[in-house]
């Protein structure tokens, strides 16, 4: 594990010496994802926050605040995120950067390790997973959004108002909520359901409040043509691994990808469904643990739109089937299959890019089949 973190911490010097032309003098300038979020809140602190969501307004940003060439950076957040965005967007750009990676990554790591069940080996094996490198390589919100989800499975028992708010906000990147709802409505959580609810509407107000009611219609008409954006592979599609973007990747027709992705979002909801229905759970398998873990490695199918970097999210999956191994024991297969699980978030991008295989969408599939298989004892 020491030997993967230095390793992470050494791919991650790379990328950056890179990126400064260190190597060799690069064609173009380059830059992360995190220009995105900057440009938008930037714009947001100026009065023009609907400009996030005008493609040539935010590129204009972008090149700004970056360098004039760089790739164009999309942003596809709802109004709600820009109240992240636009408080970093008062620093300079570099110390905004740090700051927004280091303190996310620092809540979801607390936040995971605790999950599964607390002490430096559970923090030393997360930080060394391959997730990590590629959330901060690319400069992306993913510890972010793994730390709602941590904190809303944590939480749900022992504190449902909390959970329920930590689930609301997930509204920052709504499809990660795609299947908290069903989930809550199975398990009857009528507190975590009402506080999530009050969350969104919070969130939702604050954000038009601080930005103008103004800001809507000009992000429903950008998520209007965000499905263009993905099926003409504006957004490459090595870098999807959800179903519907791995049958784009191999060949398929838009049409088909969306039909393969319906298919699987179905599947793995009957699932979520029938792990949180009310019924005996056998304590000495990790049920609950493992209803938990079913909810996050469900999401990773069920998403319609999931990239390698928001692989962070397998790891409270994982948090929560070694929280369940801590408290009844390892069963045969789970620590091979969390290997494979590593060996593939790893692999998700340099293998799609490379040899066009989807590693990347075996992640989800193999949590859930771990979850499933200790709640069906």
């Amino acid at each position: 594990m020491r030997a993967a973190i230095l390793a992470q911490v050494l791919l991650f010097g790379f990328f950056v010496a890179g990126s400064y032309n260190a190597f060799t003098r690069l064609p173009r300038p380059t830059t992360t994802d995190f220009a995105s979020f900057y440009a938008a809140g930037k714009l947001a602190l100026s009065g023009h926050a609907q400009g996030a969501y005008d493609v040539k307004t935010h590129r204009a940003m972008e090149e700004r605040v970056t360098a004039p060439g760089i790739d164009y950076k999309y942003f596809l957040n709802p109004p709600p995120f820009l109240l992240i965005c636009a408080p970093l967007a008062a620093l300079p750009y570099l110390a905004a950067f740090i700051l927004f990676e280091l303190l996310t990554f620092a809540v979801w790591l607390a936040v995971t390790t605790r999950v599964a069940g607390g002490g430096s080996l559970a923090a030393l094996t997360l930080t060394a997973t391959p997730a990590v490198y590629w959330a901060l390589g690319w400069g992306q919100n993913s510890f972010l959004t793994a730390a709602l989800m941590g904190l809303g499975t944590m939480l749900l028992r022992s504190r449902p108002g909390l959970a329920g708010a930590a689930f609301g906000a997930l509204c920052i990147k709504p499809h990660f909520g795609v299947l908290i709802p069903l989930a809550l409505l199975c398990g009857r959580h009528w507190r975590a359901i009402a506080t999530a609810i009050l969350s969104v509407a919070a969130m939702a107000a604050f954000s038009t409040i601080f930005f103008g009611a103004s800001i809507w219609p000009a992000f429903v008409d950008m998520a209007l043509h965000a499905r263009n954006t993905i099926e003409t592979g504006k957004i490459q599609f090595a870098g999807h691994i959800d179903p519907g973007g791995a049958a784009r990747l191999i060949g398929a027709e838009a049409t088909t990808g969306w039909i393969i992705q319906a298919v699987c979002s179905l599947a793995a909801a009957c699932i979520v469904a029938w792990a949180w229905w009310p019924r005996r759970i056998h304590e000495a398998s990790g049920g609950e643990e493992a209803r938990m873990a079913a909810l996050v490695a469900g999401t990773l199918i069920a998403m319609p739109f999931l990239l390698f970097y928001d692989l962070v999210m397998a790891t409270v999956a994982a948090a929560w089937l070694a929280a369940a191994a801590r408290r009844t024991g390892w069963r045969a297969g789970e620590k091979t299959v969390l290997t494979v699980v590593m060996g593939a978030i790893l692999l998700a991008f340099p293998a799609a890019s490379l040899l066009h295989l989807a590693v990347g969408c075996v992640v989800g599939p193999a949590l859930l089949a771990l979850a499933v298989r200790r709640l069906a004892v």
